[in-house]
């Protein structure tokens, strides 16, 4: 298992950036797993700065079950899926994320929370 971790604030772009390096790290090569690692990234650390104040910690953890994405933030507040309405913009990322992972792990922390999906490997 190889794991990378980064405390202290990351923009979505950033985080990004960070998981393709770390995907290459690892050797991984299955572009469309990797897009959805990516999609999951993006939309679990714009989550966190649109409605949790900003992104705490990051860490991607990759094993044989495939790609973690954790994102922890200083709140307490839980992870709220919108409903889908298609004449509102917005609101389809935890939707996504849980397509794409199957779950969604929420852990509550002493101070905030760890939001967190497994990408499994084709």
């Amino acid at each position: 298992m190889r794991k990378w971790s980064r405390y202290g604030r990351v923009s979505a772009a950033e985080a990004r950036a960070t998981a393709r390096d770390f995907l290459a790290s690892v050797g991984h090569t299955d572009e469309r797993h990797a897009d959805a690692v990516l999609l999951v990234v993006s939309e679990l650390v714009t989550n966190a700065v649109r409605h949790a104040g900003g992104v705490t910690a990051f860490q991607l953890d990759h094993s044989d079950r495939g790609v973690t994405v954790s994102v922890y933030d200083a709140t307490d507040d839980p992870p709220r899926t919108a409903a889908l309405d298609p004449a509102r913009p917005g609101g389809f990322g935890l939707h996504l994320v849980r397509g794409l992972a199957g779950r969604l792990e929420v852990e509550w922390r002493p101070v905030g929370k760890r939001v967190g999906a497994t990408v499994p490997l084709s």
